[in-house]
């Protein structure tokens, strides 16, 4: 199974970039892994939050093909402990997902098109997190999703 993280924007903050790439490295022994970055879009403080969220989805669309498991990380999304998002990333594999893909939206959130799209809707937490620190609360996640499917003692809850 092929795991894609499709961010909206990038990451800005240095020690974040380095955080992140520490579990993406790590996760790349247990599966094959990507991250996506879509640019902003250009001139968007002239469009309205529904005009952004709009041509934001078409392109977070244009990253997913008909056989992709979607699944956005979203507030109004299931909350998971650790090893409940375990056992949901194990049985995509089981199941025969061959491309899941984890998508993080903007600032004003997704599209009603990607809202469809959607197989899943995740919820890291029910408090607020800036975009780009929700990026490594999930990654580290997706990392220890994996290590309590092998046993691994990273995982000690």
């Amino acid at each position: 199974m092929k795991i894609t993280f499709l961010l909206t924007g990038k990451t800005e903050s240095p020690s974040l970039i380095k955080e992140i790439s520490i579990y993406e490295e790590r996760i790349k022994r247990y599966t094959t892994y990507c991250r996506t970055e879509i640019p902003e879009l250009k001139r968007g403080s002239s469009l309205s939050k529904d005009e952004i969220r709009q041509r934001e989805g078409e392109l977070i669309l244009k990253n997913i093909k008909p056989q992709d498991q979607v699944v956005l990380l979203d507030v109004a999304g299931r909350s998971l402990t650790s090893e409940e998002f375990a056992d949901f990333i194990e049985k995509r594999g089981v199941y025969g997902a061959k491309t899941l893909i984890f998508a993080v939206g903007g600032a004003y959130g997704f599209s009603e098109e990607v809202y469809d799209r959607a197989d899943y809707k995740l919820s890291l937490s029910p408090m607020t997190f800036s975009h780009q620190l929700a990026r490594l609360l999930f990654i580290e996640q997706l990392y220890r999703a994996f290590t309590i499917i092998r046993g691994e003692p990273y995982h000690h809850g």
